[in-house]
């Protein structure tokens, strides 16, 4: 049987055996799923925003800005340790006071805590183009605490990891993912029946971790481009996004397994 018809096979017995409760579950894992990809736009966009404009210092690309901060502190260049130390310890404060809303959200039972950490978000964003004159110290830790908060807002859809603000975990997760579809590609064509919706359920989950490194890269091409017409206001490119996102979160909760996952603790 040709792999298209075992494909088209196994997502049939896979929808046939789904009840109705659990289709619903689905449909909005697919929304988070949505959403997931629009931030990574947005993640692509404010961290090439940040390195134009403030001379090569990512607000959201941790490991580089820690190399940078030790080669900086070796060579004695104290201005540039000290805009990559500003954007570790403010992405940090950022996550962490993300993290501790979805723990509030979970003690409190609120149905859409991602919309406060998101406003945040938001808010940070609209103050650096309030502010796009002020120190540059400033204005990165603006940019890395919005990035941190968006990392703590998200971080599962369904059974993956996300991380929607940087892209090297993605990529090991993907070629984890694609490893695992070959053997079970090879197990299929053995006559496996068991391996059909096995790599069906890869195979998607693998699609899905390239488009949220795929829209990283369309928001670094977005957030170039805007830059070079709009300066610091082309950061109203990812607030009308993030705008977006927060409407979708009063309909769909987007933070239920996070806050499941710090109930859980």
């Amino acid at each position: 049987m040709p792999l298209l018809e075992f494909r088209h096979l196994a997502k049939k017995k896979f929808q046939q055996s789904v009840p109705m409760a659990d289709r619903q579950t689905l449909n909005h894992k697919k929304i988070k799923g949505i959403v997931a990809l629009a931030l990574a736009f947005v993640a692509g966009a404010v961290d090439i925003i940040g390195y134009i404009s403030f001379g090569g210092i990512f607000p959201a690309h941790l490991t580089g800005d820690t190399v940078h901060l030790g080669q900086h502190i070796l060579d004695r260049q104290w201005s540039e340790a000290l805009s990559a130390g500003v954007v570790i310890l403010a992405f940090l404060v950022g996550s962490l006071v993300g993290r501790t809303a979805i723990e509030v959200g979970s003690r409190m039972k609120v149905r859409s805590i991602a919309t406060a950490t998101l406003l945040l978000e938001g808010g940070l964003l609209f103050v650096v183009i309030l502010l796009k004159s002020e120190s540059q110290f400033l204005l990165l830790g603006l940019l890395a605490a919005a990035m941190g908060m968006q990392t703590a807002t998200l971080t599962r859809v369904g059974p993956l990891t996300i991380h929607t603000t940087f892209v090297t975990g993605m990529l090991n997760k993907l070629a984890q993912l694609l490893s695992h579809a070959m053997f079970l590609t090879y197990d299929v064509f053995r006559g496996s029946q068991k391996a059909l919706g096995s790599r069906l359920r890869v195979v998607r989950r693998a699609r899905f971790i390239f488009s949220v490194w795929f829209l990283y890269l369309l928001g670094a091409i977005a957030g170039t481009w805007a830059r070079a017409l709009w300066k610091m206001h082309a950061l109203w490119l990812p607030i009308c996004l993030i705008t977006v996102v927060i409407f979708v979160d009063l309909i769909f909760p987007l933070s239920i397994e996070e806050e499941r996952e710090a109930s859980e603790r």
